[in-house]
């Protein structure tokens, strides 16, 4: 296989995952409160770790050192969450590093699907900062 085929063959990979958790997050994921709750609170936490303001913040100001760090963390969560059960869970990793992925391809379609999924990340991001609880401060 080329250097070509094997680039063409992982963005057709990549534009099918894409396209599948998008189909999956309209037809069922927004009106599963567990599932943008999980979503939204994935997110919040890796802008807030980040410093960043939102979403795409998060995502532009992220290195390339960390982000390939950060693709292999999620990686290892995803699978230790499916393990478990928590199938939720991890396809809210999944859908975050698929939105990580798609913004740093030069590739127009991926970027499209990527402007779609973001607007459910921070759909999700401002349900979850509405309706979570804030932790209990401790007492020192």
């Amino acid at each position: 296989m080329t250097e070509q085929t094997n680039t063409d063959a992982r963005l057709a990979d990549l534009r099918q995952r894409l396209a599948a958790v998008l189909r999956d997050l309209t037809e069922a994921g927004v009106d599963d409160g567990e599932a943008m709750y999980l979503l939204g609170g994935s997110t919040v936490g890796l802008i807030d770790r980040g410093g960043a303001k939102d979403w795409r913040g998060f995502k532009t100001g992220l290195p390339a050192a960390d982000f390939a760090r950060l693709l292999k963390q999620i990686e290892k969560e995803g699978n230790q969450l499916v393990a478990d059960g928590k199938d939720k869970a991890a396809y809210a990793l999944q859908a975050l590093a698929l939105s990580l992925v798609a913004s740093r391809q030069d590739d127009k379609v991926l970027h499209e699907g990527e402007k779609l999924l973001d607007t459910v990340i921070a759909a999700s991001v401002a349900q979850y900062r509405k309706h979570a609880k804030p932790a209990a401060s401790k007492a020192h």
